[in-house]
């Protein structure tokens, strides 16, 4: 850019300053991301976050901090309401009955991480897990955009479950079949 902006003054001036404050913007940001990680990293709660794929430390860090109190939801499943991660309807009556988008209701940057947490889950990561395979599923039949608010929706569920229960992620569950369970 020094080349393009060489024969004006003026404008390599300007460049140059934008160039010293963009360098000095990305030192900086790179010693908030090593104080987050290494935040994260000794908080357990977080660390247990952490173990589901996909979700890094930012994630973990927004979810528990929007979240604060693991008793403050009756059911884990209001959890994704609660972020805006469940469909919104559009109903008129008894004849119309339109699903539509999530209904971006909540926390918009603990439900942006999210969303970008289960795209990881569904793109990057190379593994298997039970929730990867749901989701893909959804992907299959209703397309990704879909699929990913879904998966976000089901890491806030399974992400409150795990911290209010203190468990760690499970990445595969055997369901029993119908016809197995009457039968033991």
């Amino acid at each position: 850019m020094r080349e393009q902006v060489g024969h004006d003054p003026l404008l390599a001036g300007l460049c140059d300053a934008m160039l010293r404050a963009r360098a000095a913007l990305w030192v900086e940001y790179l010693k908030l991301h090593k104080l987050l990680v290494q935040f994260a990293s000794r908080d357990p709660v977080c660390l247990r976050f952490m173990g589901i794929p996909g979700v890094g430390p930012v994630t973990a860090l927004a979810f528990k901090t929007a979240v604060d109190d693991p008793t403050r939801f009756k059911r884990a499943r209001i959890v994704g309401a609660h972020f805006g991660l469940t469909p919104k309807r559009y109903q008129s009556g008894d004849t119309v009955d339109r699903p539509g988008c999530i209904s971006k209701r909540g926390d918009k940057e603990v439900r942006s991480v999210l969303y970008e947490a289960a795209k990881s889950l569904l793109t990057r990561y190379k593994g298997w897990c039970s929730l990867k395979a749901w989701g893909l599923q959804i992907a299959h039949r209703s397309g990704h955009k879909k699929a990913v608010a879904a998966v976000a929706r089901k890491l806030a569920v399974i992400m409150y479950a795990m911290w209010r229960d203190d468990t760690a992620f499970q990445f595969s569950i055997r369901l029993r079949r119908p016809e197995t369970a009457g039968a033991q």
